[in-house]
């Protein structure tokens, strides 16, 4: 990187922090800063929900799962997300909307209290903000790497930079500023991913190779491909169930950008919207990754490295300060949104049970508090990344697709599947045993069973049976011990009764057993 690219870097870092500055004049109560006072337009919230749910380890670790196998990496990440946001978009997404419209909710965990019981809210919501610390380091360890490449800067040198960076916007303006910032990345990505499919296909064209014929080139052997290597048929149909839950609210922040939305049917159309550009615009991304063997070679044994010597090698200083800034721009934009997601759960769901005085928290407490929470969220998780390539966590891609593929599941379903009238017999027991069995099948399928199989467990069931586990336990124990009772029953008809004019109703207080006194304030 040159002067030009450094400029544009630091152009865009500055842009971001304005608008989180004028978003924070939008922010007047802890509703605004964490579901936007749900006045988000739909289409800023598919824009917003498609940008949140992807990072530079798209350009890191699965550059090299495109690098090494093709276009594997399209059919078992992208098109899985793109359908189960699709689907979502029905079941899911008008659903979610009314967790803030009927019940007054400013958290996507703050109902399951009502819904099971406070043991049960208190076992997922910290489960799922542990796992989302891990998530995001991840996340800032993808960035850093590329930064790295890059700039020559450490691998901790990146992770501050980040973090210090996206901390500053995302907490003085909240989910506005989220959604604003990614309108901006999104934009900013269109014209570098842009770039870099004309660099590719021009560079191809000097060489003499056609758009067609490069997938006949002795380099690319295998990797026109869909199902290869370990991602294969059962890995796929694994990893379109975890996305379903996942990407339509199990990760918490995709719920939110639900949430925001004026009306379940402004959500509905966002959720569409999202499912578009992920089955679209990956394509464009992927297309240079999946040629990169072609022009460059990895120097990382998982050619995670690889589209970053690609950029460096084709494209000019400004362009590559550009595509740069993208990279930035998909990280940002999910730490960012986890974090706000996180700050919700925290100030709405721990606190109140942990703190007598968080209970009484006036508007303005409520809204430091939320603040505070961002920054100690953002500075955990940046911590944690500095420990990504350790032999706990191995590399980057380990993160992203075993432990937080693997252990979504077993937390969101809970959540989820607790919306939905069929499996309304489901309460605390499903839902905890459900969970705690889930958890332990990642432990025995990764650990104690994948030391004893020569090779180790393949990869499609290291991801797929903690979900699995977790959803006959779910939906089984409903049937074998029903606990629907009125008041649990009431909730479930909020969020799926039609008539989106119906008046807002409180939550109904006393649902849970075991409630300790915790109240939910009113957004």
């Amino acid at each position: 990187m040159n002067s030009l690219d450094w400029a544009v870097l630091i152009g865009y870092f500055g842009v971001m922090v304005a608008i989180g500055v004028w978003s924070h004049k939008r922010v007047d109560n802890v509703s605004d800063f964490f579901t936007a006072g749900g006045k988000m337009p739909w289409w800023l919230s598919g824009i917003s929900h498609h940008m949140s749910g992807y990072s530079a380890v798209m350009f890191t670790g699965y550059a090299g799962i495109a690098y090494t196998y093709g276009v594997t990496s399209f059919v078992t990440w992208s098109f899985p997300i793109a359908l189960g946001i699709a689907i979502g978009s029905k079941l899911f997404a008008p659903r979610v909307n009314r967790l803030r419209s009927r019940l007054q909710v400013a958290s996507p965990l703050e109902y399951l209290k009502n819904r099971y019981n406070l043991s049960t809210q208190q076992a997922l919501v910290w489960s799922g903000m542990l796992l989302k610390i891990v998530d995001v380091a991840a996340k800032w360890a993808a960035i850093s790497t590329l930064l790295s490449v890059f700039t020559g800067i450490t691998l901790n040198q990146g992770i501050l930079i980040t973090g210090a960076i996206t901390a500053v916007y995302c907490t003085i303006g909240g989910l506005w500023a989220d959604a604003l910032t990614e309108l901006g990345q999104f934009v900013i990505q269109l014209l570098a991913g842009a770039s870099m499919f004309v660099a590719v296909v021009l560079k191809l064209h000097d060489r003499h190779i056609g758009f067609f014929d490069a997938w006949n080139q002795p380099a690319l052997g295998g990797h026109g491909k869909p199902l290869v290597g370990p991602y294969g048929t059962v890995f796929l149909l694994a990893f379109l169930f975890i996305k379903l839950f996942e990407y339509n609210g199990g990760m918490l922040n995709q719920a939110q950008r639900y949430m925001a939305t004026g009306s379940p049917r402004e959500a509905e159309r966002g959720a569409r919207l999202s499912a578009v550009l992920w089955l679209v615009w990956p394509v464009v991304l992927f297309f240079p990754m999946w040629m990169s063997p072609l022009l460059v070679h990895a120097q990382k044994p998982d050619g995670s490295d690889s589209y970053g010597l690609m950029t460096e090698q084709l494209l000019p200083h400004g362009l590559l300060g550009l595509v740069v800034v993208g990279f930035f721009s998909h990280t940002m934009a999910m730490c960012s949104s986890d974090a706000n997601a996180i700050a919700a759960v925290f100030t709405r769901d721990v606190a109140p049970v942990l703190s007598r005085q968080a209970r009484a928290w006036s508007e303005r407490s409520g809204l430091v508090a939320a603040r505070v929470t961002t920054v100690v969220f953002l500075g955990l998780s940046m911590a944690v990344a500095t420990q990504v390539d350790s032999p706990t966590f191995k590399d980057i891609i380990t993160v992203v697709i075993k432990w937080v593929a693997g252990l979504m599941g077993p937390i969101a379903i809970p959540m989820m599947l607790g919306l939905l009238r069929p499996l309304r017999r489901s309460g605390p027991t499903a839902a905890l045993v459900s969970w705690a069995a889930g958890l332990l099948a990642f432990w025995l399928v990764n650990y104690p069973v994948n030391w004893q199989i020569p090779g180790g467990v393949p990869l499609q069931y290291q991801v797929s049976v903690p979900l699995a586990v977790s959803l006959v336990l779910y939906v089984v124990i409903g049937y074998l011990k029903p606990e629907d009772t009125p008041e649990r029953l009431a909730i479930i008809e909020q969020v799926n009764s039609d008539g989106d004019a119906a008046a807002a109703v409180p939550v109904p207080s006393g649902a849970g057993d075991d409630t300790l006194g915790a109240s939910t304030q009113p957004s």
